[in-house]
């Protein structure tokens, strides 16, 4: 790799912009944003369980090797290199994004066909994740078969309003722990999740409000994010400032690296923000959700992620 493109990747900007979200933009006050607390990866496991109880995320540092990671943002990137999203020429890695527009169509069916590959299982499922997620859950995990993988092209509104998971999860159990992968550096400015600080205990409230008011529903319909008592889509809201302002807390945001993991509860809040990388990079990354095997599995997650699943 040349310097130059080295000093892409290890360069940050000077100071941070305002986040936006939805064209709302995050206030930066210090009692409306922070930064999420990092984990050392090595940590003891029941010290680690006792963190993500308490905090309702866990983000490991250096949790991969981070060439692994980078060798695999090059392959993805590589297949998507013929759809107009990068640049021609372009080393895939970088992920430099085209200026002009891609063939969404062939992008959204490249990528459909990546997340059913064999090397992508093979990253989700590599044993340093698998050994490690059998101690956290204390049993054989269970790795979900709908995998989700996601690239956000800088400068547009692809956003992730605010959620939590279980919304999506309901037809299992609800020891349900996500693992979103960072797959390249994920610097605060490039749109990488953000966390609603001590919002797994607002949304276990919100989800026993949701089983009240469900209670005389059909099974089917006890279990969508899409039944008559949830909002569009099974998400909290599209306005995150004022949800800090309403929950009177912060957004919590990171700049991630390369080999690095966070772990949320199924009931944390969370989103994402605009891509506004002054180096015009695609952001990519990969959520996929664990539990012990031996808990209630969730039958609609049994199958591949398809774009309009409606999960």
């Amino acid at each position: 790799m040349s310097g130059s493109l080295r000093s892409i990747l290890n360069e940050t900007a000077s100071g941070l912009a305002p986040l936006e979200a939805n064209g709302k933009i995050l206030s930066m006050a210090p009692h409306r944003f922070g930064y999420l607390a990092p984990t050392d990866a090595a940590t003891d496991v029941a010290t680690l369980r006792a963190q993500f109880q308490e905090h309702g995320y866990l983000w490991l540092k250096g949790f991969l090797k981070r060439d692994d990671v980078l060798d695999f943002r090059a392959w993805v990137f590589g297949h998507l290199m013929d759809t107009g999203l990068l640049q021609p020429g372009s080393d895939p890695m970088i992920g430099l994004a085209a200026k002009g527009e891609a063939d969404k169509s062939l992008a959204d069916r490249r990528l459909m066909s990546l997340v059913r590959s064999v090397a992508y299982e093979g990253f989700c499922t590599q044993p340093r994740i698998a050994s490690f997620m059998d101690e956290f859950v204390q049993g054989i995990s269970y790795l979900h078969k709908r995998k989700i993988m996601r690239f956000t092209r800088p400068n547009t509104g692809a956003v992730t309003p605010a959620h939590y998971d279980l919304v999506y999860l309901r037809g299992g159990t609800s020891r349900i722990v996500t693992a979103w992968i960072p797959i390249g550096d994920i610097p605060v400015d490039m749109g990488g999740l953000v966390y609603l600080e001590g919002s797994h205990r607002i949304g276990a409230e919100m989800e026993k409000e949701f089983a009240v008011k469900g209670a005389a529903l059909t099974p089917e319909e006890r279990v969508s994010a899409f039944n008559k008592n949830m909002t569009e889509g099974g998400w909290v809201s599209k306005d995150l400032p004022e949800m800090a302002e309403r929950f009177d807390t912060r957004w919590l945001a990171a700049d991630y690296e390369a080999g690095d993991i966070v772990l949320h509860s199924p009931y944390m809040i969370h989103a994402s923000t605009t891509n506004r990388d002054p180096f015009g990079r695609l952001r990519l990354s990969t959520d996929i959700r664990y539990q012990n095997v031996e808990d209630e599995i969730d039958a609609r997650w049994s199958n591949h992620w398809t774009l309009g699943d409606m999960l």
